[in-house]
Order: structure tokens, then sequence, then C-alpha cells
């Protein structure tokens, strides 16, 4: 019975269970509670937000490396996720446990460090949990049935991170919601590693030096364009969740404890939508697939230009479902196929790098979406929960609706440029 599960596409998407829990509840709420809660200017904010980016440059790929030579006896990725679990834990409590009474300097201070203590940890563990899909499943198709069961996981801890968070922080305070989120985190994490087992080919598998493994990857080409138009996807993917406690309390003028049902709303109606892109892409090609996720997305952002109040957001959260859900199933799969090329060519598996590599240029989204809410709160002078400037609601309509369209057009050109074929895989 214990094999049946080893390697299982449900088994793998536990870790995406574990980690969405607690990253969602930080990407949706740890800008809001610092900013509109806390009252730190939203300048502070862009400025630990950016060196928080710069950093993440840092860590990213030389995580990457030393995954990929790591070999031992547990594998190359296992020893990581294992250390990185307590240190996580630690992080995201802290995060939502600045002291009392701080000035607003020692509270930017608090922020600083806790986003750099947090993302160092969040990579190690996003890296190598990455790093293993290319791995465990071989073939366009048991990769689109692995991804579209790791994206539903996804979602529902998204739904847990977003829905239940507001009710959780209302009751007992956002550093107690931080310690239950941070135990389940564990408990799922420590399933999933019970019940993988790497490639031991891969493991031994030979390893290029630091110069060369990084400049393979960065002269590839269809890589960056992959990446990219992924990148600019990918901000629109957090400033819709950093967005909607703003948008539901200055557009829809809804209660803070309505939060949770307009959260929902937007991401139960994925769960079947993943189910929908797998049918849709299983067998198309795997780069159109990915392509036509893009159009769905932008047209499904133009509807939450039109909320007014709660049934009209339900409404719109539910469309950008449908669009959202195409996202998230396709990159991995358009990844992988680069992944799998590159090391026909090389003789290599450097799964670590071109994850690290690939998610600095997707999370550096996070840079994209801090400007854009800077420079739109600039715009309609909205500054902080304290002093929201004349005109809050124009402020969120557009950093809801008009910039993720924006985005997502970009996503969508950059995409065209894009040329990968298929080439037959085991489809075991």
């Amino acid at each position: 019975m214990k094999r049946k599960y080893v390697n299982s596409p449900m088994m793998y998407a536990l870790g995406m269970l574990a980690m969405m829990i607690p990253s969602q509840a930080f990407s949706t709420f740890y800008n809001y509670y610092y900013v509109d809660t806390l009252g730190l200017g939203i300048g502070l904010a862009t400025v630990a937000r950016t060196v928080f980016l710069i950093w993440d440059a840092v860590n990213q790929p030389l995580v990457g490396y030393w995954s990929d030579r790591t070999n031992t006896k547990y594998g190359r990725r296992r020893p990581w996720l294992f250390g990185a679990i307590p240190l996580f834990m630690l992080s995201f409590i802290m995060v939502f446990s600045p002291p009392k009474d701080m000035s607003e300097m020692g509270l930017f201070t608090w922020f600083l460090v806790s986003l750099v203590f947090y993302e160092a940890v969040a990579t190690v563990i996003w890296v190598n949990y990455g790093a293993l899909f290319p791995e465990l499943f071989r073939g366009d198709r048991v990769r689109a049935k692995a991804s579209s069961i790791q994206q539903g996981y996804q979602i529902v801890g998204i739904l847990i991170g977003t829905a239940a968070t507001p009710f959780l922080y209302k009751a007992l305070g956002f550093g107690s919601m931080a310690i239950i989120y941070s135990l389940l985190f564990a408990g799922f994490m420590l399933l999933f590693l019970r019940n993988v087992k790497e490639d031991e080919e891969a493991i031994k598998a030979p390893q290029l030096g630091f110069k060369e493994a990084f400049r393979l990857t960065l002269k590839n080409k269809t890589f960056w364009l992959v990446n990219i138009a992924n990148s600019f996807a990918q901000t629109v993917n957090g400033l819709i969740a950093s967005t909607i406690p703003f948008y539901a309390k200055y557009v829809l003028r809804i209660p803070e404890e309505q939060n949770t049902i307009l959260l929902a709303s937007v991401f139960v109606s994925v769960i079947p939508l993943v189910g929908v892109w797998f049918w849709l892409i299983r067998k198309m090609d795997p780069v159109k697939g990915w392509r036509m996720a893009f159009v769905a997305y932008a047209l499904s952002v133009i509807p939450l230009w039109f909320g007014t109040n709660l049934i009209s957001g339900i409404i719109a959260g539910i469309l950008v479902g449908f669009g959202l859900a195409g996202f998230l199933v396709t990159p991995p799969i358009v990844n992988s196929m680069i992944i799998d090329r590159d090391s026909e060519e090389t003789n290599s598996r450097r799964e670590g790098v071109y994850t690290a590599v690939s998610g600095f240029i997707t999370r550096s989204s996070g840079l994209l979406s801090a400007l854009a809410f800077f420079i739109v709160g600039v715009v309609f002078h909205y500054e902080s929960g304290d002093n929201p400037g004349t005109d809050p609601e124009s402020t969120f309509r557009y950093l809801i609706s008009v910039i993720p369209f924006i985005l997502l057009v970009v996503s969508i050109v950059v995409s065209l440029f894009v040329r990968l074929e298929r080439k037959p895989a085991n489809e075991s």
C-alpha cells in the first residue's frame, strides 16, 4: 500500500498544500497588515519589499546550484526540505508578530528583517520542491495530470490561507493565526516528504561547474521568454491577491467580515476549472495551451472593474477563476519541457538551477506589484489606512483590473515568440 503512494501526484501535491497555506496568508495580508492595520507608510513598505527582492536575486540561484550538487543517501532535495521546516515556521510567525508600540522606523526595521529571513527560508523550500517535479514526472500527459492535481491542492491552500485568515486574525490575532498555519505547514510537509523517493540516477548524474551551469541557463532564449511571460502573469496573481482586502473595503464597501466570502468566491471556482484546463490541454500542444491561458486570464480580469457590491464582486471573482486556473496548470509543463531539452543537450540534471532562476524571474513580479501599488497610490494620493486620500475607490479599481489587464497583454505578446517543439516522451 505504501509503494502506491510513493512519488504519486497526490502525495507530491501535499507539499504544495503545505506551502500555500502560510504563503497565501503572507502574500494576501502582510502588506495590508503593515500598511493599513499598523500604519506603516507605503513608501517605507515599498523600500522593504525592494530590498527583499534584491536579496531574492542573490539567494535563489545559489540555493538551486547547491541543491543540484547535493549528493546524500537521502537525496538531493529532501535534506534541504527537512532542514527548512522549523526555520520557515519561525520566520512566518515573526512576520506577523511585531512587538507592540514600535515607532514607524522600528516597525520598518522589523518588517525588513522579517521579510529577508522569510524569503531566505522560503527560497530553500520552493526551489527544492519545484526541482522535484520534472524529475518525478516524465511526459506531457503525466505532467499535465500531476500539475492539475498539484494546482487543485494549491487552490485548497489558497482558500485556507485567504478565506480562513480573516476569521482567525479577528478572533485570535495575527500572531496566533501565524502559529496555527505554521503547524499545518509542518504536518503536511512531513507527510509529503515521507512519500517522496528521488531518482538515484539523477542524484549521481554529472554536474557542471558554477559558471558553466549558469552560462548555459542564462543563454537559453526560450527559457527567458517563457519565464518573462510568466513573470508578468505572476504579478497579476500577487496584485489581485494583495489588493482584494482593499478592493472589498474601498470599492465594494462591504464589512470586513465579508472579506472571507469574497476571497472564497475568487478561488473556489478554480478547483473544478483546473479539471477543465487538464481536459483542454492533455492532447494539445503544451505551448499553445499555455498561451491560451494568458488570453483567458486577461479577459477574466475586466469584470472586476465593474464591481459595486458583494454580489457583483463574487461574480467577477468567479470569472477570474477560469483564467487563473489555466495559468496555474500550464507553466510547470512548459518549464519541464525546457529542462528536458537541456538534460539531453548537456547530459546533466540541473532542475535546481533552472527552478531557481525561473523562480527569481517570476518572483521578481513582486517588484512590479510593489511599483504598481506605489505608483497608483501616488497618482490617487493613497498613503495608508490612516490617510487613504480623496479617491481610494479609483486607486483599487485600477490596481485590481486595469493594471492586471495591461500586464497580461504583455505576457501574451512575449509568449508569441516562444518556439518549443514537442518531442516524444515516456508517458509512463
